[in-house]
């Protein structure tokens, strides 16, 4: 081997057989070839392989018919590894059998020969492999950029996303009163009790991203029963507790954008919207039935039990335990053994008792997440 410039890239090459002999004339034929090279050699398929998981090589060179592992057993275990699935492997046969050679292309061999096997033209395959090589490295660097690409633009969409339905959320409240972080400790709750009932990463992360938009129905309420300092007599009331229909319709994958396909929109006539979206399903479960309670007494269908969707269960919890425990323009906060007290009453009527039991196993989650995202004291008032 000739000595190559430091900027020229050596590629390794392993070459397998057997017998001693045909590797030491492989190195006599390979020492005057120029060629950034580096050549190794084994005399096994398992010495092959433990060459290959200390050093990655860029070509393979095997014969078949060797001593307990043959060279399609090395074949095999090379296709099969991820990191060696794509590798180069040239395979050399003692015959014109063509059942070999059918089984050497079929188990993914790159190229074949026949012995006796010429100097130029084991060497012009392996140019040959080590351009593939090249292009196949060039190919997966390129994918690999792009996958980063991708989740950086998807984490950027999924940022904008959840900044937007809390902006969303937000707007919502403002109409109401001031409620300062209630949305985002609502979030926080729902995403607690959700791990703790053993939901999954996708629900748990698509509640706490949903459940800030439970009172989005609000905006569609007039000011004079929103804003309205005293209690509501029945037409108010019902005005009032339409806000979980309005927010569930706002919701609704039924709403398609009218400007939906025309230029400057941001899909396509070709987009399916007829596909479940399961975060707008969410989304708009949480807003119709966050009132409705375990027994069939709330509203606005009062339904009951598990015909409640388990989000809507879990995001009433989650905000009737923040609107007690956090103050309002009407009222101050609760104390803790209070809050407690009036929604341990509820439980197996307002609430769905194994959420509750939750709640209760993870108070202690729910207390730092009030005093951390706490609207004015970092602290619940004394009992």
């Amino acid at each position: 081997m000739i000595e190559t410039p430091a900027a020229v890239r050596v590629s390794r090459i392993l070459f397998v057989d057997d017998e001693q002999a045909v590797l030491s004339s492989l190195r006599r034929l390979l020492r005057n070839v120029a060629e950034p090279w580096c050549c190794h050699y084994a005399t096994s398929a398992d010495s092959a392989l433990e060459m290959i998981a200390s050093q990655p090589m860029d070509v393979v060179v095997s014969d078949v018919n060797m001593p307990g592992k043959t060279g399609f057993d090395l074949l095999c275990e090379l296709r099969q590894l991820p990191e060696t699935q794509d590798t180069p492997v040239l395979i050399i046969t003692g015959g014109q059998d063509e059942d070999n050679k059918r089984r050497a292309l079929d188990l993914g061999a790159t190229d074949l020969l026949v012995k006796p096997v010429s100097l130029n033209t084991l060497l012009a395959r392996i140019r040959n492999m080590l351009k593939l090589k090249e292009y196949q490295d060039e190919i997966k660097k390129r994918n690999q950029h792009l996958d980063t690409l991708v989740k950086i633009r998807t984490r950027e969409l999924e940022l904008s996303r959840l900044d937007l339905i809390w902006r969303l959320g937000k707007t919502a409240e403002k109409r109401d009163s001031n409620t300062g972080y209630h949305i985002f400790r609502v979030a926080h709750y729902c995403r607690i009790l959700a791990v703790a009932l053993g939901m999954s990463e996708k629900f748990c992360d698509q509640i706490f991203q949903t459940s800030p938009l439970h009172d989005i129905g609000k905006i569609g309420i007039p000011d004079k029963i929103l804003l309205k300092p005293g209690g509501f007599d029945e037409g108010e009331r019902r005005a009032m507790e339409a806000h979980c229909l309005i927010g569930a319709e706002i919701l609704s994958q039924e709403i398609v954008p009218p400007l939906l396909g025309q230029p400057g929109a941001v899909a396509s006539p070709e987009v399916d919207l007829s596909s479940e979206n399961h975060f707008l399903n969410m989304a708009a479960d949480i807003a119709l039935c966050h009132h409705e309670h375990w027994d069939g007494s709330g509203y606005p269908r009062g339904i009951a039990g598990e015909a409640i969707p388990l989000a809507a269960r879990i995001c009433a919890l989650a905000d009737v335990f923040d609107a007690l425990a956090s103050a309002r323009p009407y009222k101050e906060p609760l104390p803790l053994e209070q809050v407690l007290e009036m929604m341990r009453a509820g439980r197996g009527t307002q609430f769905d008792p194994v959420v509750f039991q939750c709640f209760e196993e993870n108070l202690t989650q729910f207390v730092a997440v009030r005093n951390r995202l706490a609207d004015g004291d970092n602290s619940f008032p004394p009992a």
